[in-house]
């Protein structure tokens, strides 16, 4: 037994789709993602370095690269079914748990296998790398949503996931990533020239207000 599987199944995340079932102008797949956070985390980890902030590069490299690895296994659910309900939230999570460690088992030779059990797990957890990794999730599906806004994409499915990601990052906001994400990113962002910039304007100042009232 040795890395084959592992590595030749890297592939499979190149042929998985995102936001499966709906019409979109541009394919996004599992592995693009996985780079994107990456890049998207490193950014955000240099924002908290400057601000004075001890960032484990490790752990938030593992973390952002292997973090929906596990997509192979189940494919990627659709956002608004994936969080229908706590209950199916949880049992999706126990059926990756499963079969992650299943494949840990029978395929990651035994002296790799605590480093891939490791880097396998859920990444989004109460350490620092883990916030970051949160918001970097949320912000690639944030631009991944609003490049089909700004193309004219008639979903209205993409409104909904800027809305939600923009959401879960807001939940973060004391962190000083997300401070410069608000202040500096997203308003250049909206200020780019499309036919619904305006009520996605209005959307985000309602949702940067109600998130500064909590």
């Amino acid at each position: 037994m040795g890395m084959n599987q592992f590595l030749q199944s890297l592939s499979d995340l190149e042929t998985i789709n995102r936001a499966p079932g709906y019409f979109k102008f541009e394919q996004h797949s599992v592995a693009a993602h996985s780079f994107k956070v990456a890049e998207e985390a490193q950014f955000l980890g240099d924002v908290e370095e400057q601000a004075g902030n001890a960032v484990n590069w490790r752990l938030l490299y593992e973390k952002a690269l292997n973090h929906d690895y596990t997509e192979r296994f189940i494919g990627d659910i659709k956002t608004p079914v994936k969080y229908a309900t706590p209950e199916l939230r949880h049992m999706l999570a126990d059926v990756e748990d499963s079969l992650t460690a299943n494949f840990i088992h029978n395929e990651i030779p035994k002296q790799f296998q605590a480093a891939y059990t490791r880097r396998l797990g859920e990444g989004k957890d109460a350490t620092l790398e883990g916030q970051i990794l949160s918001v970097a999730d949320k912000v690639d599906l944030l631009y991944e949503s609003f490049g089909e806004i700004q193309k004219g994409n008639p979903e209205p499915v993409y409104t909904e996931i800027y809305r939600e990601s923009l959401t879960t990052i807001l939940k973060f906001q004391n962190m000083a990533c997300v401070q410069y994400f608000l202040k500096e990113v997203l308003p250049e962002l909206l200020s780019a020239d499309f036919s619904d910039r305006q009520k996605l304007q209005s959307m985000t100042h309602d949702l940067l207000q109600h998130a500064e009232e909590k």
